[in-house]
C-alpha cells in the first residue's frame, strides 16, 4: 500500500487553502443560441454546472460522435456555434475531442489545469486554472478551481464551515451512506457516485440522488446499516434515527455543496479498508493507461502548482 497519499477529506482542506492564497481568475462564459460541451466523468458534470442558465448539449467520449453527427445541421446553420471542452490533464480524449469539434466549424474553448497542455494548441480559446497536488483521479482542485472562477464563493467561508462539521456519535457505525442533494445540484450527486466507483470500486459504500431522483424506488429496501445524509430536511428517506440533515441554506451555492459532500466522502473513506491507496499503483502503472494505449504510466500524484 502507497504511504503518504492524503484522504480525500485533507485534500479538499489543502485544496481550499490553496485557492483561498491562489483565487482563480473570473471565469464568464458569454451564452450563445447553444452550446456544445464536452466533457468526461466529472469533467462533463462541471460543464453542467457552468452552463446550468444556458441552452446547452452535453458530450463525453462514448457519444461525441454520435452527438456531432445528430446536431450537423444546427452546426451548419450556426445555432451551434461553439464548443466547451473540460479536461483537467487537456490531455488523452480531449485531443480527439477538439479536433472533431473543429472539423465542423464549432469555435472551441478548453478549461485545463496544465499550461503545457497538447488540446491548448488545438483549441481556438483557452483558460488555465491552478490546481494543487492530488492523488491520480481525485481531480478536487482542478474543478473546484473552475467553478470558484465562475461562481466567486470564498473559500475561506467554505473550510471554515467545514471545520466546524461534527459527525454523528454514530457515523462509524454505518456501512452504507447515501447523499440526497437539491434538485438544483444534480451534478454535484452524479460526482459523488464518481468518488465511490473510484475509492470503493467493488466495495461499493455510497449511493447520491438529488431530492428528485430519491422519489423513484430507490428506498424499497432501507438497510439499518445505511446512513442517509441529506443537505437540508429529509422527512422521507431512510431509517428516521438514521438521518443526518446538514443545514447549508446559509452558504448553499455550487463551490460549497461540492466541497461539503467530497469532505464527507473523505470522512467516510477515513473509516473504511484503504482499497484505494492499496490499489492505485498497480492501476497508474498497468491498468489504467493500457485502455488509452500508452506506454508511460500515469502519476500516482498528478503535480500541481502548490
Amino acid at each position: 500500500m502507497i504511504k503518504n497519499i492524503p484522504n480525500l477529506n485533507q485534500t479538499v482542506i489543502e485544496a481550499l487553502d490553496f485557492l483561498s492564497q491562489n483565487p482563480p481568475k473570473n471565469l464568464k462564459l458569454k451564452k450563445s443560441q447553444l452550446t456544445l460541451a464536452i466533457g468526461s466523468v466529472n469533467a462533463l458534470s462541471t460543464a453542467k454546472i457552468l452552463l446550468h442558465n444556458q441552452a446547452s448539449i452535453f458530450a463525453d467520449e462514448s457519444n461525441l460522435k454520435e452527438v456531432l453527427k445528430v446536431y450537423k445541421p444546427l452546426i451548419k446553420k450556426k445555432i451551434v456555434d461553439r464548443a466547451i471542452i473540460i479536461s483537467a490533464s487537456g490531455e488523452k480524449d480531449a485531443i480527439w475531442e477538439t479536433k472533431a469539434a473543429s472539423s465542423m466549424g464549432l469555435k472551441t474553448t478548453l478549461l485545463t489545469c496544465n499550461p503545457d497542455a497538447s488540446t491548448i494548441k488545438l483549441a481556438d480559446n483557452y483558460y488555465v486554472f491552478k490546481k494543487i497536488t492530488e492523488p491520480y483521479s481525485y481531480n478536487f482542485s482542478t474543478y473546484l478551481s473552475m467553478i470558484l472562477a465562475y461562481f466567486k464563493e470564498d473559500p475561506k467561508k467554505i473550510k471554515n464551515y467545514l471545520k466546524k462539521i461534527k459527525t454523528p456519535k454514530n457515523f462509524d457505525n454505518f456501512k452504507y451512506f447515501t447523499f440526497i442533494l437539491p434538485d438544483k445540484y444534480r451534478a454535484i450527486s452524479d460526482m459523488i457516485k464518481v468518488k465511490d466507483d473510484e475509492l470503493f470500486a467493488a466495495k461499493s459504500s455510497l449511493r447520491a440522488f438529488s431530492f428528485g431522483q430519491a422519489r423513484h424506488a430507490k428506498f424499497i429496501h432501507q438497510d439499518k446499516d445505511e446512513m442517509v445524509i441529506s443537505f437540508g430536511k429529509n422527512p422521507y428517506f431512510g431509517h428516521s434515527k438514521n438521518r443526518w440533515q446538514i443545514e447549508t441554506s446559509k452558504y448553499e451555492n455550487f463551490a460549497f455543496m461540492l466541497s461539503l459532500a467530497y469532505y464527507l466522502v473523505g470522512l467516510i473513506q477515513q473509516q473504511k479498508p484503504d482499497y484505494f491507496k492499496k490499489g492505485l499503483k498497480e492501476y497508474c502503472t498497468n491498468h489504467g493507461p493500457k485502455p488509452y494505449g500508452r506506454k508511460n504510466e500515469f502519476n500516482l500524484l498528478v503535480p500541481g502548482d502548490n
